[in-house]
């Protein structure tokens, strides 16, 4: 069976980018691989075995265009109006909180952030299918 374990995204700035994982999702490294032309860092924290890697092209001046392919990552919490105010006093500048319904389901509570390099990330309230 195939497991999944970690998502790549190219990141420009490599310790805004570690400040910014670290403050918002308790993310610290795992392991940082040092090649030539580029690094590879492994990002994670005691909740799950899953990682993030950041990539770093040592060569690479200005920002990434991300495209209109990327989505988002999705990350869960436990209490997602305490995480969205401890973002707001770290100035991680969240969305407001939103919730969609489906009948027979559950709500679907959640809110956006932006990493340093652009890229969105959800955070949900944990339960039901958002583990």
């Amino acid at each position: 069976m195939a497991k999944a374990i970690h998502s790549m995204i190219r990141v420009l700035d490599e310790q805004r980018s570690l400040t910014f994982y670290e403050k918002a999702f308790g993310l610290k490294v795992a392991e940082r691989l040092g090649f030539e032309t580029f690094t590879l860092i492994y990002l994670s924290n005691p909740e799950s075995e899953f990682e993030l890697e950041l990539t770093v092209n040592h060569d690479r001046a200005g920002p990434y265009s991300l495209g209109d392919g990327y989505g988002h990552l999705a990350i869960s919490v436990d209490d997602l109006e305490a995480e969205h105010a401890r973002f707001d006093t770290l100035g991680l500048s969240p969305t407001p909180l939103k919730e969609l319904r489906l009948e027979g389901r559950p709500p679907v509570r959640f809110f956006f952030v932006q990493d340093p390099d652009g890229y969105k990330i959800e955070v949900l309230q944990r339960g039901g299918r958002y583990k």
